[in-house]
């Protein structure tokens, strides 16, 4: 009888250690907040079941209470041990049409980005009161830039004499007196800048009652700082897929288009982390509407891609979900595997111009293609459709 409840209390123990190590991991893998589509709370699809505490109305004052971002609830393991307190916001689940068409981008930028410095002599001028590589420039002397020409225009008839410089910096606005200096000609500040930006992406996802769309998963970066472009406006063109450069390890490849129009197509309101954003002038795509998958219900495992090879219709590739990741921290929200012959055999897997090809699993719009890996392009980063979604609707209200 002894010996069984020594092994009785041993295997309690070990229950218990379990019990608090998964615990221990799903409070620091699961983030502090998400979004549900109804009041009924939320399940976690995991290996092991993940709630939040459901509550009678009796229970509600003292379990359940309303905070700035939403309800606060608690995510319970096997529906017995709580993991930690949450916020849960309530959205009505949307449908939106998944795309997959190639788009045409072109972006002004509000003010122009400083991309390179450069000594005039023996010394830069720009670098000399301040300025740095990334920062946007929005006035000189009291007088708005937009344009490269422009900058070029109110430095070279300076006559020499100091130039009141705004510009912006991670948000903050900046001033500082730059003294240009004569060479070659004219009078020069010792720095290039950029106005706008072009390129070629694919639209993630539309919204059939407003025509508002998402796209790319990520920002248009400028090509020599790296940072996201900060748009005064931009446009959507018509595109058609010409060719496709396949990736091979250590380069990726990359789709070819032309613009099939000069005529816009759309706005571009916003430039952001999770995407670009705007509204379309038509509706793109022939795909039936489908329901929003939340980032709690995305499962590791096949699905499919929606991404255009050739002209401008996309066709359904098979994916694998390998890894996610719902932490707070996490860098990047889904690793994905393609598994399609045909797309490995003509593209070698993903390649730069997909970015935002809609992901879907088990019937619901989940997430979006964003990177290619450089060592392996058959697999790449994904971000969750419900960032881009509540992205989306941010944008909206700008």
């Amino acid at each position: 009888m002894r010996r069984f409840f020594h092994a009785a209390a041993v295997f309690t123990g070990a229950c218990a250690l379990s019990v608090l190590g998964l615990i221990g991991f799903y409070g620091h893998s699961l983030p502090s907040s998400f979004t549900i589509p109804d009041s009924r709370g939320l399940a976690v699809d995991s290996l092991f079941t993940v709630t939040s505490r459901t509550t009678d109305r009796s229970e509600e004052q003292d379990n359940v209470e309303q905070t700035s971002t939403g309800i606060s609830r608690t995510l319970m393991l096997f529906d017995a041990f709580p993991i930690k307190n949450i916020s849960t916001s309530i959205i009505g689940r949307p449908e939106l049409v998944p795309c997959g068409e190639p788009f045409g981008i072109k972006l002004m930028t509000d003010g122009v980005m400083v991309i390179g410095l450069e000594d005039i002599g023996s010394s830069c001028p720009a670098s000399e009161c301040g300025i740095m590589v990334g920062d946007v420039i929005t006035g000189i002397d009291g007088q708005t830039v937009t344009t490269n020409k422009r900058v070029s225009e109110i430095i070279g008839g300076s006559g020499g004499r100091p130039c009141s410089v705004s510009f912006s910096r991670g948000g903050s606005e900046r001033t500082a007196t730059l003294i240009p200096v004569y060479s070659a000609g004219s009078y020069k500040a010792g720095m290039w800048v950029r106005d706008s930006s072009a390129g070629i992406g694919t639209v993630t996802f539309c919204d059939p009652d407003d025509l508002s769309f998402a796209g790319l998963g990520h920002p248009i970066c400028d090509a020599d700082t790296k940072l996201p472009l900060p748009i005064s406006h931009g446009t959507v063109g018509d595109v058609a897929i010409t060719g496709c450069t396949r990736s091979e390890h250590g380069e990726p490849g990359q789709l070819l288009g032309e613009f099939t129009s000069s005529e816009p197509a759309g706005s571009i309101t916003a430039n952001i982390s999770e995407g670009v954003f705007g509204t379309l002038d038509t509706m793109p795509s022939r795909e039936k509407a489908l329901p929003l998958g939340f980032k709690q219900e995305v499962r590791r495992g096949s699905a499919e891609i929606l991404s255009t090879l050739s002209g401008s219709t996309p066709e359904r590739f098979t994916i694998e979900i390998e890894n996610i990741d719902l932490s707070d921290s996490a860098a990047h929200d889904m690793i994905v595997h393609v598994t399609d012959e045909r797309l490995l055999s003509e593209a070698g897997g993903i390649v730069q111009g997909m970015s935002g090809s809609p992901i879907i699993q088990d019937g619901r719009l989940v997430g979006a293609v964003t990177h290619v890996f450089v060592d392996d392009p058959t697999r790449g980063y994904a971000i969750f459709a419900e960032d881009m979604y509540l992205a989306s609707i941010s944008a909206s209200a700008r």
